[in-house]
């Protein structure tokens, strides 16, 4: 499409608009002839609406030019603009068609210069902060006494040589790699990420160490760079950041292992010096001197009191022949004579024998007293003397014979046998003692 094209038709007459068509096609050519574009100005006024949109009019020394940021753009703001602000925005060229006006259409904004660099610090600061990146529980931690330290800087930095000499004054058993790197410019932050991912696949170092010398933020804005935090907070090999001065800071400070406050404090912080090593080697050697002469001290007591216990060869063998000889003779007086025992046994057998034939005889003595109570006893033996046992028609025994009534049927038991009589009559007589007794 041309502009040509746009205002007049195939056979070359001019194209008759409204008002609001024509507001449309340019609005149209704007937008494709332009697009989005980077502007930079003064904030001349400025309206929040009810709605969350914000107008602004943006104005330079000869020119003023309406923009609007609309509220889910303005959310992603970073500060508050005011008028008078010096701002830089990023916006969609186009027209407010209901009236035709020419007007920006704000997408990002930013103050211009320096602020604006800090206001990306800062936005990514708050980004990393919230994904975790910066929580101390994410930290490797620094070995105090590494085989070997890398170091991750240019080779022509003041800061290699101060870290060299650092190293060298305080730790010269410790191994150094160089790493080489940009560490300014738009190409440092991919240079930095490759140094650190080499450093990584590698594996020859304990801890590294990025450092760099002072300078402007932009100076350091390489250490600034989002994926680089990443790597560093991602990075197997704990990082020492030491870049700038104390008063510097950058986002690889926060994602690092530990912060230095300068290249040279970052040296003295990778590794315990040589001086505290060999204090310390020293301390522990004198430990372990009175520790072991403690130890010989006690087991030199314990071997005297085991000396007293001990006893010569010849006097153990003595004790325990002595030890023998008293238990022979408890064997002696203990082995039993079998003809003694033989003659004790027998004399048991006989012993025995007798008490058994007395134990017999009065055994047998007693039962036959007890057979002839028992026999004296006995209700028959009357009977064989010649009384006899009168019973009634019911069975029962009678002793009185007033309670036999006449005509009454009475059995006689005798000694040999039995009779069944009737009563003729009942005589009644004075009961006397022997009869009684019968």
């Amino acid at each position: 499409m041309t502009i040509e094209s746009t205002f007049t038709n195939d056979a070359g007459e001019p194209v008759v608009y409204t008002v609001s068509e024509l507001n449309r096609v340019v609005s149209e050519l704007l937008a494709l002839e332009l697009g989005t574009v980077w502007l930079r100005g003064e904030v001349s006024s400025l309206t929040r609406a009810a709605s969350g949109h914000l107008y602004i009019s943006l104005k330079d020394d000869q020119a003023v030019v309406r923009a609007v940021m609309f509220r889910g753009r303005l959310a992603y703001c970073a500060f508050a603009p005011a008028v008078g602000d010096e701002v830089e925005v990023q916006a969609k060229v186009g027209l407010y068609e209901p009236r035709g006006d020419f007007q920006l259409n704000v997408q990002a904004l930013r103050r211009a210069g320096r602020g604006s660099l800090h206001e990306q610090f800062e936005l990514l600061k708050t980004k990393l902060q919230a994904e975790g990146l910066f929580d101390s529980a994410n930290k490797r931690a620094i070995r105090p006494m590494p085989r070997s330290v890398g170091i991750i800087t240019s080779l022509g930095a003041a800061a290699l040589h101060d870290v060299l000499t650092t190293l060298a004054r305080r730790a010269p058993h410790v191994g150094i790699i160089v790493y080489p790197t940009l560490v300014q410019g738009q190409t440092a932050p991919l240079a930095i990420r490759q140094a650190l991912a080499s450093a990584n696949a590698r594996g020859e170092v304990d801890t590294l160490l990025l450092v760099r010398g002072g300078g402007s933020i932009e100076d350091l804005w390489a250490f600034n760079d989002e994926n680089l935090a990443r790597d560093i907070a991602s990075s197997v090999i704990a990082v020492i950041v030491g870049v700038g001065h104390e008063s510097d800071t950058t986002i690889a400070d926060f994602v690092g292992d530990l912060r230095a406050p300068t290249p040279t404090a970052a040296a003295e912080l990778c590794c315990v010096a040589r001086e505290d090593l060999v204090r310390m080697v020293a301390t522990r050697k004198d430990r372990l001197m009175e520790s072991m002469s403690r130890m010989l001290e006690r087991r030199a007591q314990r071997v005297d009191r085991l000396s007293l216990r001990m006893v010569s060869p010849s006097q153990r063998i003595a004790a325990r022949g002595h030890q023998f000889a008293l238990l022979r003779q408890r064997m002696a007086y203990a082995k039993p004579i079998l003809s003694v025992l033989q003659n004790r046994l027998e004399q048991a057998a006989k012993r025995l024998n007798t008490a058994c034939q007395q134990q017999f005889l009065a055994r047998r003595w007693h039962a036959q007293t007890l057979d002839a109570k028992l026999q004296s006893l006995s209700p028959l033996a009357p009977l064989e003397r010649g009384f006899a046992i009168v019973r009634a028609a019911d069975g029962q025994i009678v002793h009185d014979a007033t309670r036999l009534t006449k005509q009454e049927q009475i059995s006689i038991s005798f000694a040999q046998g039995q009779v069944r009589a009737t009563v003729d009559a009942v005589l009644a007589q004075p009961e006397t003692r022997s009869t009684k007794q019968d």
